[in-house]
């Protein structure tokens, strides 16, 4: 999953969150809401226009938003059917037309018995017709308390103490906490209880963020979590392992690289995408930059029938020159923003991919506001898919993926790989890092 937004920096993008709301086969689950003051309650007729506007609004925005051109007939028909569910009743329409479905909601609005089951009855409807939309499930109705909570999420933030993790405190030195970590190691690591593996791993993590100097200023100063973990296999060969995109990753991988960038043996490297989930897609003109050069056609989009060109915003990172020797991971775990990456990385011959086709999750989100509001102690919003990938050979990402150049699962795979780079050692390395995961 990806989200659009326009701001003034990449490192600024905002994600926002999918509330998934659980529809049964009896009704819905309601969205709830609040009940305003009687100072602040409007007429029932002015409650009345502003419940139909809301859902009028959401037609609208869709017709005019939603990736694919879609039609009055078939889109006030996902109304008709959102509305079936929830009131149990057949609907028949004269005409599947956009003033017929207004007075169908006027009707039904009428025959709700109170003001706060007509609110939930607007706000779930709005959301079933939403999650109909295909791709199923993308496209929902977003209240502001979500969109808060995924922002945080998008830029990879944290509510865990990692000092308490390894039972030291703010100041504590890198030796410090390399003798705390080493203490928790001896004592956790034998432990198969269910309650000491997930202590382990919470040390694991402490430690792996505060003995990173650049991590641990990201994480005391906002709270934040690295996106990529490294390590040398080799003393020739970098692993780099890129869970997820956030606002920080490009600053993360320029400081990683320079950590690596001496010497002359280094020259090989492993880019892992392997179960990344994406993220903020706005920072990959400037993350693909660095690995296909500036100004350079990186992927497109589709919306309604045009393509869109994306290109890069900077240039080649000097600390990721030295590699004469690419191989990038994928696996049915890598999606949205990862598979856009990996498709613009196979387009321009960076490297090699190996592993298994992508996750074929190829959506860009974005959030739109609504104009009119039914509760005024409530914010919504409406996350609709507004545009689809594209992978380099111009087909969509949505339901396909991105093929490897080496499959993995072919019984070949290790002579095929050799075959391409003679290089027995880093064919040994993509087998070890692989059976790791």
């Amino acid at each position: 999953m990806e989200i659009e937004v326009k701001l003034p920096r990449w490192f600024k993008s905002v994600l926002v969150a999918i509330i998934f709301l659980a529809i049964g086969a009896g009704g819905g689950y309601f969205l709830k809401t609040k009940t305003a003051p009687a100072s602040q309650q409007k007429s029932a007729e002015e409650e009345k226009n502003t419940r139909v506007a809301f859902l009028m609004e959401v037609y609208d925005k869709i017709k005019e938003n939603y990736w694919e051109k879609v039609d009055d007939q078939k889109l006030v028909g996902v109304f008709v059917l959102g509305i079936e569910k929830l009131t149990g009743q057949p609907q028949s329409l004269k005409t599947n037309d956009r003033e017929n479905l207004k007075n169908a909601l006027e009707d039904i609005d009428k025959q709700i018995d109170s003001d706060e089951k007509r609110k939930e009855f607007v706000a779930n409807l709005a959301d079933l017709v939403l999650a109909n939309m295909e791709p199923f499930g993308r496209s929902r109705l977003y209240v502001q308390k979500d969109e808060i909570a995924l922002k945080n999420n998008v830029q990879n933030k944290t509510e865990a103490d990692h000092y308490q993790a390894l039972g030291v405190d703010k100041e504590a030195s890198a030796e410090e906490i390399e003798k705390a970590f080493k203490e928790k190691e001896t004592e956790l690591k034998e432990d198969t209880s269910e309650e000491g593996q997930k202590k382990y791993q919470e040390a694991t993590q402490a430690h792996k963020v505060l003995v990173d100097s650049g991590a641990k200023e990201l994480y005391d100063t906002a709270g934040i979590e690295p996106t990529i973990d490294y390590r040398l296999v080799r003393p020739e060969i970098l692993h780099l392992h890129l869970k997820k995109f956030s606002p920080t990753t490009l600053e993360e991988l320029e400081r990683v690289t320079k950590k690596f960038d001496q010497g002359s043996v280094l020259d090989t490297l492993i880019f892992d995408l392997r179960d990344n989930i994406g993220g903020a897609i706005d920072g990959l003109p400037y993350f693909l930059g660095p690995f296909i050069g500036n100004d350079a056609y990186a992927y497109q989009f589709y919306h309604q029938g045009e393509k869109e060109d994306y290109k890069t915003k900077i240039g080649w990172m000097p600390s990721l020159v030295r590699y004469k020797k690419v191989i990038i991971l994928i696996n049915e775990g890598s999606q949205s923003s990862a598979e856009v990456m990996a498709a613009a990385l196979k387009k321009y011959n960076v490297g090699v991919l190996v592993g298994r086709t992508t996750k074929g999750w190829g959506t860009v989100e974005k959030v739109f506001k609504m104009e009119n509001q039914i509760d005024p102690n409530e914010e919504y919003s409406i996350f609709l898919v507004h545009r689809v990938t594209l992978r380099e050979d111009g087909q969509l990402i949505e339901g396909h993926g991105v093929e490897p150049t080496v499959n993995i699962d072919d019984k070949n795979w290790e002579k095929e790989l050799l075959d391409r780079f003679n290089y027995p050692e880093l064919v040994e390395a993509v087998k070890e890092i692989w059976q790791e995961s």
